[in-house]
């Protein structure tokens, strides 16, 4: 390593403040400039070029001189293009969690312990683990973004907190009752239909009657519409026809009066578009303050489990991709534990269900 020197005016030479690196790739002398003034980082930036050459991995003069800010608007960027809702929110984070903490700085030179070193610094402002772990993301899909893109060879290990992301939010069908109840008869149908399939509150809202079929008895999403992007279809059950046909009659009267309205959900034929202030007023009155609208869909789910219907059948219905969603929201199959419970009976000898006089009988039975 070395710093440049620039002739003055005077004749005199200054030592410039930039550090410079050189090494030998293919027998040939490599020399590029660090861009630091900091010996450390220059050093660092040089082991891992020496790194490189060992491997036969490809360099250029601008590998590893990324900054944090270039990797934020590449990954910012990349929201855009892929159409990610939360461009807002991760844009919100970078700027008044991780920039502060990272900023001017090489990605080369944010390594394990720096991170460590962020994350001890939100605990200490009383960030929760979920908050921490969403910054930390954003950060690790800055750096697998500068891998895919050239910039960088290798990226950190970067250590996620642990988090109790159990769900406990469940109605139970008498709590459901109440709370229906409280709420304006425009919703009630709504959050019936909620109760019954699990599906999302922007799936319902958005809900139109071509996507209502009569004759195959089903419900379906359309490609495209939902968080996964993958259609979806739900069965009609007795319960769920009496809501979709309370609905029918509605939209029918409407049609009659000159209103056409496409949306099996709405508000005398106006889309609904919140009701948090109803729902937390219904959920405070039916005594299950603090209830949100996506407990709806874990109780689908369980309710799903406990009436037999098979886990797969219950995802493609609900709309999980995987089992962890099971994991997430506490949920065990009722079927296995009661044949488990079958099990433990009969190794102990008896038979769930019966009581202490009939297996009497039932030991005198066998010892005539």
């Amino acid at each position: 390593m070395y710093k440049r020197k620039q002739k003055q005016a005077d004749g005199t030479w200054t030592e410039l403040p930039t550090w410079w690196i050189k090494y030998y790739q293919h027998g040939r002398p490599m020399r590029e400039s660090a861009r630091t003034t900091k010996e450390t980082v220059a050093r660092r930036i040089l082991r891992s070029r020496e790194g490189d050459v060992e491997r036969g991995v490809p360099i250029t003069p601008k590998m590893g001189l990324v900054t944090f800010e270039d990797a934020a608007a590449d990954l910012l960027n990349d929201y855009v293009v892929n159409g990610r809702k939360t461009h807002k929110d991760a844009k919100h984070r970078i700027e008044k969690h991780l920039k502060p903490a990272f900023q001017g700085k090489r990605l080369l030179s944010i390594t394990t312990p720096a991170v460590r070193a962020f994350t001890a610094a939100r605990l200490a402002a009383n960030a929760s683990h979920a908050e921490i772990n969403r910054e930390l993301a954003l950060l690790k899909r800055m750096f697998t973004l500068s891998v895919q893109a050239g910039k960088l060879h290798t990226k950190p290990h970067i250590p996620m907190l642990r988090e109790d992301n159990t769900r406990r939010g469940f109605f139970e069908p008498a709590q459901f009752e109440l709370v229906r109840a409280h709420l304006a008869p425009a919703l009630r149908p709504l959050v019936t239909f909620a109760y019954l399939t699990g599906w999302r509150l922007t799936e319902i809202l958005t809900l139109e009657w071509r996507q209502v079929d009569w004759t195959g008895r089903i419900v379906r999403l359309d490609p495209g519409t939902t968080k996964s992007g993958e259609g979806r279809t739900f069965p009609f059950t007795a319960a769920l026809e009496t809501v979709l046909k309370g609905q029918k009659a509605e939209h029918d009267a409407l049609k009659q009066a000159g209103q056409i309205v496409p949306l099996v959900f709405h508000r005398a034929g106006a889309p609904i578009r919140t009701f948090r202030g109803a729902w937390r007023s219904a959920c405070r009155r039916a005594g299950v303050p603090g209830r949100i609208f996506h407990d709806f869909r874990r109780t689908a789910v369980r309710n799903l489990e406990r009436d037999g219907v098979s886990r797969s059948a219950a995802m493609a219905m609900v709309g999980h991709k995987t089992e962890a969603i099971y994991r997430r929201y506490a949920i065990v199959d009722a079927g296995a534990l009661r044949e488990a419970a079958a099990k433990i009976d009969r190794a102990a000898g008896t038979i769930s269900g019966t009581t202490d006089a009939e297996r009497s009988n039932s030991d005198n039975v066998r010892s005539a």
